[in-house]
């Protein structure tokens, strides 16, 4: 597989840790042909010292293409064998996490957003994976962390990167990281969001390519931002809590595609035979009801019957009657209307007028190549 045989990635939905598992992504998949698709961020050791139990992280039905691989880590060595081990799966894209600010990452061994304190290990990280599979290379990461948060310091590690590496994708959540010991929640709502720093990357780095991510909440600010000239648009928690209102117009309003038509009932028809079929196969009763029927918990967002349902299907999980995926449906499902199983996707609802507004005339002054420190790097 490769990037180039799919649509750009125009719309993509984030990684997210416990969340973009590959039941999500099924589900997602089902609604939207052409967003891509991240896998959760998955710690080089984990593939290294899973190597007999690989099919449980990284296998995934074909259906998900295009999809890429997150990892992270901070052992060069690992990070080689875990894309090695990954290749065999046939992700379209391998991205090392640089952005996430939990203390499970960024304070044990020193990986996720802390790693943009060092550019020289980044570059040596993305030319390692780079040198061990043939599929494109990224890196997500924020603007900035802690107090290393100006416009040339995001500025010198992407120059650094992408001179010392063959990385020629970002992705850039535009709020800076805070490793002063608030929760992740809490950094993707405290540290101001700076548009005008992605913005100003477009103009300084013309031959990169960067995706835009943070606080963009629907399909139709996700247009915004494609309108202002974002290479692509990534949205995260909005494409897992409103699932059906915000992936199911990807394909027609971002892509251009016509509409599928398709209604809830026959997304779930679809999701029951994969999650039946999947059902308890890797031991242990894993994956479990629970766990299969998690990525629908924004399916019915707004919709009449939505907080009956999930009390329904809390009931269910412990009904040892319902032993299958379509029991679940059969028990939960008749407290939906039928106009809401029945329905097509309504009208793309509309966004935030003000997100970008302005943003061109924010933009920080153009960036100074400080090409002496990247020498220095380079010789060291």
């Amino acid at each position: 597989m490769g990037a180039e045989q799919y649509r750009p990635p125009l719309f993509s939905v984030a990684p997210m840790m416990e969340w973009t598992d590959k039941h999500y992504r099924t589900v997602a998949r089902i609604i939207s042909k052409h967003a891509w698709l991240y896998t959760e961020m998955l710690a080089a050791e984990t593939i290294v010292y899973q190597q007999g139990n690989l099919d449980r992280f990284l296998a995934f039905p074909s259906e998900q293409h295009p999809i890429v691989l997150q990892i992270g880590g901070n052992n060069l060595d690992n990070i080689a064998k875990a894309t090695q081990l990954a290749n065999a799966y046939g992700f379209d894209e391998i991205n090392l996490n640089c952005g996430c600010p939990s203390a499970k990452v960024a304070g044990h061994g020193c990986f996720g957003a802390r790693l943009m304190l060092d550019p020289k290990f980044v570059s040596e990280a993305m030319s390692v994976i780079a040198a061990n599979t043939d599929v494109p290379v990224s890196v997500k990461c924020r603007i900035g962390v802690d107090d290393h948060d100006s416009y040339n310091e995001l500025c010198d590690f992407i120059y650094k990167v992408s001179s010392l590496s063959p990385t020629k994708h970002f992705i850039i959540h535009s709020r800076k990281a805070m490793l002063n010991g608030i929760s992740p929640a809490d950094n993707r709502r405290i540290p101001p969001l700076k548009y005008e720093y992605y913005y100003a990357l477009l103009r300084d780095f013309p031959d990169l390519r960067f995706t835009i991510n943070g606080g963009i909440d629907c399909v139709d600010e996700v247009n915004a931002a494609l309108r202002e000239g974002a290479h692509g648009v990534m949205v995260g928690r909005a494409a897992y809590n409103n699932l059906w209102n915000t992936l199911a117009h990807v394909d027609s309003a971002v892509y251009g595609e016509p509409s599928s038509g398709l209604t809830r009932r026959q997304v779930l028809e679809q999701y029951q035979v994969y999650g039946d079929a999947v059902l308890g196969t890797y031991g242990n009763n894993r994956p479990n009801m629970r766990e299969l029927i998690r990525p629908l918990s924004g399916f019915f967002y707004a919709e009449p019957g939505n907080s009956l349902w999930k009390r329904k299907a809390d009931a269910a999980f412990l009904n040892k009657n319902i032993t299958t995926v379509k029991s679940f449906f059969e028990e939960t499902l008749v407290v939906i209307p039928d106009a809401v199983l029945d329905s097509p996707v309504a009208e793309l609802p509309s966004g935030r007028k003000d997100l970008f507004a302005n943003v061109r005339g924010l933009l920080p002054p153009p960036y100074e190549t400080r090409t002496e420190e990247v020498v220095v790097y380079a010789q060291s």
